[in-house]
């Protein structure tokens, strides 16, 4: 069983509601989450957008391979209503599943990147591992998510959504 840490966000539609569906239809296959973080709200990075993204992690343990749970988190994607991208740039999007770490797995091909290459210059996305994971190593940096979360140079508001 590999331990699977994925980031799931969104800023389109009922984000809560499709983070709630998504984790529904991750736990068909990857079984109950083990751990959640809280929610969290930031602004759109790397782009303009008129609405705000809520993102959370969460870590499920199964044995799919790598890119079996790459196709399957882009056909829950698929399913919940995003649409392929318009373009080469970032956009809004009611969800977005990316996978950060698969145990201690270094992956690096034109599909699939494991850790997420930008994970840690993205601040929505090391505040939610602060919860959780902040001891985590990550495998090819030799930093802590607490490491790199104080390193980080996102300028960008993140805060800790209540519903």
């Amino acid at each position: 069983m590999n331990r699977q840490i994925l980031l799931l966000g969104g800023n389109q539609g009922n984000v809560l509601e499709s983070l709630k569906d998504a984790i529904d239809l991750l736990s068909e296959s990857l079984g109950k989450p083990m751990l959640q973080s809280a929610y969290y709200e930031s602004e759109p990075w790397g782009f303009e957008a008129s609405q705000n993204f809520i993102n959370q992690v969460v870590e499920f343990r199964s044995g799919l391979s790598p890119l079996v749970l790459l196709d399957f988190t882009q056909s829950i994607e698929k399913t919940l209503g995003r649409k392929a991208k318009t373009g080469t740039h970032y956009e809004s999007r009611p969800i977005d599943i990316d996978i950060l770490f698969i145990d201690d797995v270094q992956i690096s091909t034109p599909r699939l990147t494991v850790p997420h290459s930008k994970l840690h210059e993205r601040r929505f996305t090391l505040l939610p591992l602060m919860d959780h994971w902040s001891e985590l190593l990550h495998p090819t940096l030799n930093q802590t998510i607490r490491q790199l979360n104080e390193l980080c140079a996102d300028a960008g508001c993140v805060k800790r959504f209540d519903r």
